[in-house]
């Protein structure tokens, strides 16, 4: 893959998924980033011992891999006015400055956009929030799990009133991964702002502000209509932009918007001329009209045999159609593989796992993810080369608690 983020060098200050997720990405790309960690404990992702569902075993935090990869770390205690000038002359030699602190951390720690820009003013200053940087509530933390998919309606849209509870979120990170691409989408065009003109801009990034835009074809149906979006019917008007389970348990989902264009093709697939000649179902007005019984029709012969079955019968189907699939079937699927979606990655201590690849490719071939970094694994040698430290000095700071 073509390394388009080459010679970029991105100095950030975060933790957990959110803003940390957009800095692996551009990793990916080729971008060189130096993580600032907590001088003691580091990233408090490091010692996550559960997604909420699932523990974090096997070896390998592969949650903080995830948002981490490919990064050098340094851990810096930027309470101290020594581990702070260390800071600022990092961001003396950097493109990109990247934090999640709340406005008023950044106060304190002194890393607001002046403070930075005053080592450096053609620095990107980039933030992730969780609801915003303005408003009543902009220095207020928040997560995923709240801001992008409570507070921006997603879990509304998708909890019927019959569950008698509210559905949570499909996988960890959800929210903090797709406004991660979001971060490092407005990265990239302020870099190329900052090319063409000289200008830097700032870039604001909010959980809330990502899951309106995720939401934003129903958020505009309901402002128009002055209805709320509510959750879809089980029993949709059309019969073939339905689920349907196989004998085996599994579910065929079925998106044919012109469905009396591909009823009598699937009517063949399936063997069964007669639902194509049935004047219930004779075009797409009848269809519709008999929406219903078409469905029923359908339950029962994709009830009648297994999903391998049903996989090998609809591949010469024409129509919108797919499986159902849990992660690991996503990650088997033949075209993640053809693709290179998945990607194989090790420890520094050899342990393989495999992580999701940036889902943008240049130059027609994935990128490859390199495992995150141990804390501090790369402290002494940023010290060293790139500050020109001389290994008395790093002592010191290191007996002092500046560094780790």
């Amino acid at each position: 893959m073509t390394a388009v983020m080459q010679g970029v060098r991105v100095l950030e200050v975060a933790e957990h998924t959110f803003v940390p997720a957009a800095s692996a990405l551009l990793a990916d790309w080729g971008a060189d980033v130096i993580k600032i960690e907590h001088v003691e404990r580091g990233d408090a992702m490091r010692g996550l011992a559960s997604s909420g569902t699932v523990p974090v075993t096997g070896g390998v935090n592969v949650l903080f891999e995830h948002s981490n990869r490919g990064k050098r770390s340094l851990a810096l205690d930027l309470t101290t006015a020594d581990g702070l000038e260390l800071l600022y002359r990092l961001t003396k030699t950097a493109d990109v400055f990247l934090t999640n602190k709340l406005p008023s951390v950044r106060e304190k720690l002194k890393i607001t956009v002046d403070d930075i820009r005053a080592h450096n003013p053609k620095i990107i200053y980039v933030r992730g929030t969780g609801q915003g940087e303005r408003g009543p509530e902009a220095d207020r933390g928040s997560y995923d799990f709240l801001a992008f998919w409570s507070r921006a309606a997603m879990a509304h849209t998708v909890s019927r009133p019959e569950y008698g509870h509210v559905v949570g979120p499909p996988a960890p990170g959800y929210g903090d991964s797709i406004g991660a691409m979001t971060i490092a989408g407005g990265i990239m065009g302020a870099l190329f702002h900052r090319e063409r003109t000289g200008e830097t801009p700032v870039v604001d990034v909010s959980l809330f502000g990502t899951g309106l835009w995720a939401v934003g074809q129903a958020l505009s149906l309901s402002l128009q209509m002055g209805v709320p979006m509510e959750p879809a019917p089980l029993e949709r008007l059309n019969p073939l932009v339905q689920n349907y389970l196989t004998k085996d348990g599994r579910w065929l989902a079925f998106s044919c918007l012109q469905a009396g264009k591909y009823w009598p093709l699937l009517a063949a697939t399936l063997e069964r001329p007669d639902l194509a000649s049935d004047p219930r179902f004779a075009d797409h007005n009848t269809l519709m009209a008999h929406s219903a019984e078409a469905a029923a029709v359908l339950r029962e012969i994709f009830a009648s045999a297994p999903l391998a079955e049903w996989r090998e019968r609809l591949a010469g189907f024409s129509g919108q159609w797919t499986v159902v699939q849990h992660t690991l079937d996503a990650a088997a699927d033949p075209q993640a593989v053809a693709n290179g979606y998945v990607q194989e990655c090790e420890t520094a201590a050899g342990v393989a796992f495999r992580l999701a690849a940036s889902p943008v490719q240049f130059d027609d071939a994935p990128s490859t993810p390199t495992r995150g970094p141990e804390f501090n694994e790369h402290g002494d040698d940023i010290l060293a080369t790139e500050l020109g430290l001389d290994w008395d000095t790093i002592m010191d700071l290191k007996v002092r608690g500046v560094v780790a």
